[in-house]
């Protein structure tokens, strides 16, 4: 495509204007998503600090490490990150199994009887749910109450993260998978040896989503668990708040959100290139 000018359109030099207004957008919206965080950093290292009167800025004047320092003596908070580590880490696993592997064999229709019918009803959960109650009704007559496992078997697999996956498998060229399979290699070999070493970037985004969404679970803990012993951390940070808030629950923010932000940047490259490749053929 042309401009005007007759020049292709990836030649034309970028209007200074709209340039300055993007990075202008852009600042603005990195400050208001950083400020909070730094905002309740703040006030976590600030030592006494008056909820009524808030932070004298966004840097303490003194530096206060007592509240850090008493969370990883153990405790309540200590163990409540624990419990919510240990459940990410089994919950991702889990629903990455078994997503995978569902996925493998519904992009392999013309293979496996039956699968588009399967899809078709994997698919209808993104429109219709059971709701709170059945869900939980299921869970109790499954003896799953006060089991880490009702975090982690309700949303085992997600139609959205399935469909990116499938979609992604898709893309893989069948000469390969066939090649494989002629040469004597087993489905399961198949789907071992060569789909999931292709597969790294979409395995990677669907596990940042799995785990993000187990991580942030307030409402299943709440609903399932009536052990506070087994409380996540967001169970301790919610108990907290509704006691007043203070330095104690300001820390306790930044504990359970450094965790899951220290992921981000070890699979930021595989984001877009999962995301696009899985959802480029249909």
């Amino acid at each position: 495509m042309a401009s005007r000018a007759g020049r292709p359109i990836w030649m034309e030099r970028p209007n200074v204007a709209v340039m300055v207004a993007k990075v202008v957008i852009l600042l603005v919206v990195v400050v208001v998503m950083v400020f909070p965080f730094v905002y309740v950093l703040s006030v976590s290292l600030g030592g006494d600090w008056d909820p009524q009167v808030g932070p004298s800025g966004l840097i303490p004047q003194h530096l206060d490490l007592r509240v850090y320092q008493e969370i990883l003596r153990g405790g309540v908070v200590l163990h409540s990150l624990e419990v919510s580590i240990g459940v990410t880490a089994v919950g991702t696993f889990v629903d990455m199994v078994m997503t995978t592997t569902m996925a493998f064999g519904l992009s392999r229709t013309s293979q496996v009887p039956g699968s588009r019918i399967v899809l078709f009803m994997a698919l209808a959960t993104l429109l219709f749910t059971a709701g709170i109650i059945p869900t939980y009704l299921v869970v109790r007559d499954l003896g799953l109450l006060n089991n880490y496992a009702a975090l982690i078997l309700p949303g085992m697999i997600s139609a959205f993260n399935l469909v990116i996956v499938r979609q992604f498998f898709m893309n893989i060229p069948d000469d390969i998978t066939d090649a494989a399979l002629i040469d004597g290699a087993s489905p399961v070999q198949v789907f071992r040896h060569i789909v999931l070493p292709l597969s790294k970037a979409v395995i990677a985004v669907v596990a940042l989503f799995y785990g993000v969404a187990i991580w942030s679970d307030y409402f299943s803990a709440l609903i399932y668990l009536n052990n506070s012993a087994m409380w996540p951390i967001q169970m301790v940070l919610e108990a907290q708040i509704q006691n007043g808030i203070n330095v104690g629950n300001a820390a306790t923010v930044i504990v359970a959100t450094v965790p899951i932000v220290l992921v981000y940047p070890f699979l930021q490259r595989y984001l877009t290139q999962g995301v696009l490749s899985g959802a480029v053929k249909t």
